[in-house]
């Protein structure tokens, strides 16, 4: 599928006279590592919105809990829609009333490698993997280091929304400690928190 396909249910759910969030074109894949970018969304409910680029757009998840850096941990995970590479950068506040109103600021951002391999150890890409039900990945960013996997365990043939799992594995990166309280967390980029960013928002528009 074309990047601009794989956009097409993130476009129809957004206006973009009213959104600032980037409306997204055709993209080519990044030179160099593929790149990822977790946010912290406040929306209708907090959660962490975790994002792998493979195939020229960001592949996404909604982690309500956000990833661990502890291996114990596993993460509750639902699949969106695909975002533009843009939305890599995006950091503020999508207005209240449209599709996922509420304020966003970026926690983590790096490079991951694809470590998703078959039977045979060939590697599979990533887009590949997800489609499969299980990709694994060695994330390099500010805040999330070593290896994680993204794990199908239901699907929409279950009757149920799709379900996955985002798990750190027991590498030589592990941590203690887990997830940070959202709401205190600091922005990678402005070094703000979330109440900052829509405070400055309010400020803007007065």
């Amino acid at each position: 599928m074309s990047a601009t396909g794989a956009l097409a249910r993130y476009h129809r759910r957004r206006d973009f006279s009213r959104t600032a969030e980037p409306e997204g074109r055709l993209a080519e894949p990044s030179v160099g590592p593929a790149s990822y970018v977790v946010q912290i969304h406040d929306a209708r409910s907090m959660h962490f919105d975790f994002r792998l680029e493979a195939d020229g757009v960001l592949k996404s998840f909604a982690v309500p809990k956000g990833p661990s850096r502890n291996p114990h941990d596993k993460r509750f995970a639902t699949p969106t829609e695909d975002h533009p590479l843009e939305y890599r950068d995006f950091e503020g506040v999508i207005t209240p009333g449209q599709y996922g109103g509420g304020t966003v600021i970026v926690w983590d951002e790096g490079t991951y490698r694809n470590a998703s391999t078959d039977r045979a150890g060939q590697e599979i890409p990533l887009a590949e993997a997800l489609e499969r039900g299980h990709a694994s990945f060695w994330l390099d960013g500010r805040k999330l280091h070593g290896g994680y996997s993204l794990t199908r365990f239901r699907t929409e043939e279950d009757g149920e929304k799709e379900a996955w799992l985002l798990v750190k594995h027991a590498d030589e990166r592990p941590a203690a400690g887990g997830t940070p309280d959202p709401r205190r967390a600091r922005s990678t980029r402005s070094g703000r928190t979330l109440k900052q960013v829509a405070a400055a928002a309010r400020g803007a528009t007065r």
